[in-house]
C-alpha cells in the first residue's frame, strides 16, 4: 500500500527587532508641543541594513534619539525586541541597543582596544573589570571591523575614517540586536563614506544584527540597504529602495526647481 504524505511549508515569522506604533516626535515647552512628525509606523526586522533618509532639519536626529530612549515621544509606542523601551531599564535597554553618534569622544587619549572595550559596560562588574569573554567579544569586534592593526594605536592618532570604525567597533563590542548611528559618514571623502556603509551592510548580512543610520548619502543607501526610511514634510515612509523608487517616494524629498530623481539610475541630479 502506497502512502501519501502532504508536506505543509510553514513560513517562519520575521524576527521583529524595532517597531513604532502610531509615533509622534517633537519638543514640548510651556507654550505647548512642537510635532516634528507623526503616525511614524516603522518595522526593523532582525539582519536588516536600514537607512533614514531626508532633507537638512527634518528631524531625522530626533526620530533617532525618540527611538533610543534619549526623549521622550509626544504620543505612540516604540517596542524593541516585543517590549517597550519605557519598561526597560537603562542598563538593560544598553544589552538590546547600542549608539553611535557623530559627536566627539570624551578621551582622545584612550588606545582602540580600551575604547572598543567600554562597549562592555553593560555586561562588566561594579568596578568595570574585563573578564576573558569580554576580551574575545572585544577582539572579535576589533576582526570584524578590520581595524586589528590599530589596537595600540591612541585615538588621537586616528583619522577620521578610522575612528568610525573604532565607534562602530565598540557597538558591536555592546552585543545589542540592534545598532543605531546617527550620521556615520560626516566628515568622510566619498571613498570612505562608500567603505563605512559597504562595512554595514557586510557586518548586518554576517552578524545578523539589525542597523539603522541616518544619512544625506541617499544614492549610496538606496543602493545598500535593505529597506530605507523617508522622511519628509508631509509623512515617514518607509519600504525597499525598488519599491519607494517604483511610487515616486523620492521625487518629493528635494525642490524639483533644483533636484531631480531619476528612477531609471537611482540618483539625483541637478537640473540645469
Amino acid at each position: 500500500m502506497a502512502i501519501s504524505l502532504n508536506n505543509h511549508l510553514t513560513t517562519t515569522p520575521p524576527h521583529i527587532v524595532l517597531e513604532t506604533k502610531n509615533l509622534s516626535i517633537g519638543y514640548t515647552s510651556k507654550k505647548g508641543a512642537t510635532v516634528v512628525a507623526d503616525t511614524i509606523n516603522i518595522v526593523l526586522e532582525k539582519g536588516q541594513l536600514v537607512g533614514l533618509v531626508g532633507a537638512n532639519g527634518i528631524g531625522k536626529s530626533t526620530l533617532l534619539r525618540t527611538l533610543t530612549n534619549v526623549q521622550k515621544p509626544l504620543s505612540g509606542e516604540i517596542y524593541i525586541n516585543s517590549k517597550s523601551v519605557l519598561d526597560y531599564e537603562p542598563i538593560d535597554l544598553a544589552k538590546q541597543l547600542s549608539l553611535v553618534l557623530t559627536e566627539q569622544i570624551a578621551s582622545k587619549n584612550l588606545s582602540v582596544f580600551e575604547l572598543v572595550a567600554l562597549g562592555r559596560q553593560p555586561y562588566t562588574n561594579w568596578m568595570g573589570n574585563l573578564s576573558q569573554e569580554d576580551i574575545n567579544i572585544t577582539n572579535k569586534a576589533l576582526a570584524q571591523t578590520n581595524i586589528e592593526a590599530l589596537k595600540i594605536k591612541k585615538c588621537f592618532e586616528l583619522s577620521d575614517g578610522q575612528l568610525q570604525k573604532v565607534m562602530i567597533a565598540r557597538a558591536l563590542a555592546q552585543d545589542t540586536d540592534l545598532i543605531i548611528l546617527d550620521e556615520p559618514t560626516t566628515h568622510l571623502d566619498m571613498y570612505h563614506k562608500a567603505y563605512i556603509l559597504k562595512l554595514l551592510q557586510k557586518l548586518a548580512k554576517d552578524t545578523g544584527k539589525t542597523i539603522l543610520f541616518s544619512s544625506h548619502e541617499i544614492d549610496l543607501a538606496i543602493q545598500l540597504c535593505d529597506n530605507i526610511i523617508v522622511m519628509s514634510e508631509n509623512e515617514v515612509v518607509s519600504g525597499q529602495p525598488c519599491h519607494l523608487i517604483s511610487k515616486g517616494t523620492f521625487n518629493s524629498l528635494f525642490p524639483k526647481d533644483l533636484i531631480s530623481f531619476d528612477e531609471n539610475t537611482g540618483t539625483f541630479r541637478i537640473n540645469k
